[in-house]
């Protein structure tokens, strides 16, 4: 699969989570104009994670324009402030238009994916699991994040699998499917129980219960420190997304 067209699967399916958390979130919702998705948070703890727009790429020089134009529109009418505006690496085009805007660079992810009739990793054995939404909330809040975020989000939309060392939750994360594509989000592992193969184990195990499921392929977005973990799974580098501030 060429890596253009595993990225857009990619993008499709994060839209389609940022669209699950909506649901489940006070006034919230994902605005999607021409060449652009746009989430908008306007209340509680969401509100600091997932004011995000997405646009596309190869866009023409008005098409940018009435892009960033909606996402600006979007977030002043809900009295966002602090947003960012993701761009692919190779879109030198948007990312000067930006700049002229006055938008800085303020942080990036890798988006990376796997085809996983490709996969080649072994499933792990035991201490990773699925796991109740309310154990993952759980794992949230002992991982540091503000009180109810997620909370309103539909339990059964997601996939959550957990690490356990001594019957506590010391790793997870989430999937969601999306039109053959399974999306792996939020992979963390507390800090005293790193460096032992848990993140790597819980995406595992996502991954094969991803193909059981008849998924076709997988896509994330990874922080520099976590890439040799994905990649040692099977994922492959997609480019850069770039997250620019106003």
């Amino acid at each position: 699969m060429p890596d253009a067209e595993l990225y857009l699967r990619g993008a499709g399916t994060l839209l389609a989570s940022w669209e699950e958390y909506a649901r489940g979130a006070s006034r919230a919702a994902v605005h999607r104009s021409p060449g652009v998705a746009i989430a908008v948070f306007p209340d509680g703890p969401e509100r600091a994670f997932y004011n995000n727009a997405l646009l596309g790429r190869d866009l023409t020089a008005s098409e940018r324009a009435t892009a960033v134009d909606a996402t600006e529109g979007a977030y002043a009418a809900a009295g966002v402030t602090r947003f960012a505006a993701w761009v692919h690496e190779s879109d030198e085009a948007t990312r000067q238009a930006l700049e002229r805007r006055g938008y800085t660079l303020d942080a990036s992810t890798r988006a990376m994916g796997v085809v996983l009739d490709d996969l080649s990793v072994p499933e792990p054995g035991l201490e990773v699991e699925p796991a109740d939404w309310s154990d993952y909330l759980h794992f949230l809040a002992a991982f540091g994040v503000p009180s109810g975020l997620l909370a309103g989000t539909d339990r059964t939309s997601f996939h959550p699998f957990v690490a356990r060392v001594d019957g506590e939750i010391v790793a997870a994360a989430i999937a969601l499917d999306f039109d053959g594509d399974c999306g792996i989000y939020n992979v963390g592992t507390l800090e005293h129980a790193r460096r032992r193969g848990l993140g790597t184990a819980v995406t595992a195990l996502h991954l094969h219960q991803a193909r059981a499921r008849g998924c076709r392929t997988a896509t994330l977005q990874s922080t520099d420190i976590a890439e040799r973990l994905y990649a040692s799974v099977g994922f492959r580098d997609l480019g850069l997304i770039l997250e620019y501030a106003p």
